[in-house]
């Protein structure tokens, strides 16, 4: 690619901030109010022109569980976004916990409200576009574009919760994307289809996959809509007479790469146009009138990068529900990577909830604030799907559940680092954190080394 050199010159800089979190999806913004409760003053850029992500944005139709099919254990901020989010939809009991319908628009005011009550500062519309190093392992400032142009942004620590870890590997961060040969999981481009008869909807055989008598395989099976790649087809009443979906797979998409996500975008809205056609066609009592109201204004991602930071979670830590020292939340949900294209072509199907066996109830494993900290990066944390760990752990790490209790720890840690020399993320007190964490509800078991400590208190 042929290249051109920036002129020299200067541009507005706004050095009044102690943490900058960029990017706000659902750890972005726990990590945002985290700060600011924290008496941090807090800034929090968004791209889009909304909070809450893959939620709202993307329109994942549901929450994936909050449980560990015994009780919540996404506590903390993460309680308190599940709990206010599904108070407004009359189909959801109080204590449903696991796969809870998602109403996009009020999940994108209950964000608006608890960063505005925390003090947060948001710029939407705005886009990180650069990112500058002092040379010594530290952020020394950001560019942002939006409509007053290029911006600089300078904080004493910086968050990175854009998902694909924009800002740490921008920075010089190590990082992994994908399978070893670079190939990523399949993207999906949920949308809404409104006027469904719910009677129909609810009574009929649940168009779902794994169901033997889901009108997709008739879908799949009579070609007549080829824009339909497989039978993955999640959905879920989110309004009257309202269905959301999280259906079919766009593979072959790159979420750091602009041109491919723009042709994930195009053939995303073809594909949901297909959908409300074959489902009007195959299950006409519940989707005869269906309207297709809306496509997600960004493509659903479910993976890009992962920084390399101070520990890597490993499938045998997921196994063995390691716990650990420094553990700022705990996560219990399944390994969930999705098809490859190969695998989908398939015609013996493949249960990816099988690949590796669930946890019984009860059971989930810690993650450590040092998958939060980028090595060679010293005022930086990263929260959300980009932390360290192996690939097939991020198939579970990856959901917003356990982003918005990491986002939360990645916040009172930056506010904790404010108060330190250079803003080290990397000196953190762990012990204090996850007090910290547990005084604001966090659901942190005590570590064996928390209890013998106690003994020995005791003795």
């Amino acid at each position: 690619m042929k290249t051109f050199t920036l002129p020299e010159r200067a541009l507005p800089l706004d050095d009044s901030w102690e943490v900058i979190v960029a990017g706000g999806g659902p750890a972005g913004c726990t990590a945002a109010i985290a700060a600011a409760r924290a008496g941090a003053r807090t800034l929090l850029i968004e791209a889009t022109g909304s909070l809450g992500g893959s939620g709202t944005s993307a329109l994942v139709p549901a929450w994936c569980p909050f449980s560990d099919k015994q009780k919540i254990i996404y506590r903390g901020l993460a309680e308190t976004v599940f709990t206010a989010a599904k108070a407004g939809i009359a189909h959801v009991a109080k204590s449903d916990l696991d796969w809870v319908p998602i109403d996009a628009e009020r999940l994108k005011r209950v964000y608006d409200e608890l960063v505005t009550e925390a003090g947060v500062t948001v710029l939407f519309q705005t886009f990180l576009s650069a990112v500058e190093t002092d040379g010594d392992g530290s952020v020394a400032t950001l560019v942002v574009s939006n409509k007053a142009g290029l911006t600089a942004l300078r904080a004493k620590v910086y968050v990175d919760c854009t998902g694909d870890a924009d800002l740490a590997a921008w920075a010089g961060a190590e990082f992994q994307k994908g399978d070893p040969d670079g190939d990523m999981q399949p993207a999906t481009h949920c949308f809404l289809l409104t006027n469904v008869d719910e009677k129909a909807y609810r009574t009929g055989p649940r168009i779902f996959g794994g169901n033997p008598e889901s009108p997709i395989h008739a879908i799949l099976q009579s070609g007549r809509h080829p824009m339909i790649p497989d039978a993955h087809i999640c959905n879920n009443l989110v309004g009257p007479g309202t269905v959301g979906f999280n259906a079919g797979h766009l593979w072959n998409v790159d979420n750091t790469d602009p041109a491919s996500v723009s042709q994930a975008l195009r053939n995303g809205r073809r594909m949901a146009a297909a959908y409300r056609d074959a489902l009007a066609e195959f299950a006409p009592a519940a989707f005869g009138n269906a309207f297709l109201a809306a496509t997600g204004s960004v493509v659903g991602i479910r993976e890009t990068r992962r920084i390399v930071g101070e520990y890597l979670l490993t499938l045998d830590d997921y196994l063995a529900r390691r716990s650990f020292d420094d553990e700022i939340c705990r996560n219990a949900y399944f390994i969930d990577v999705h098809l490859t294209q190969q695998e989908a072509r398939q015609s013996e199907r493949i249960d990816v909830e099988k690949r590796v066996a669930h946890y019984r109830p009860g059971e989930s494993h810690g993650i450590p604030y040092r998958c939060l900290t980028p090595r060679g990066l010293k005022n930086v944390l990263v929260a959300g799907r980009s932390i360290s760990c192996e690939r097939i752990v991020h198939g579970s790490i990856r959901v917003m559940p356990v982003c918005l209790a990491m986002g939360e720890a990645a916040g009172l840690a930056a506010a904790m680092a404010v108060q330190l020399a250079e803003g080290n993320v990397h000196r953190i007190d762990a012990g204090i954190l996850r007090r910290r964490l547990r005084s604001a509800g966090a659901y942190l078991p005590e570590t064996p080394a928390e209890t013998a400590a106690g003994l020995a208190a005791v003795t």
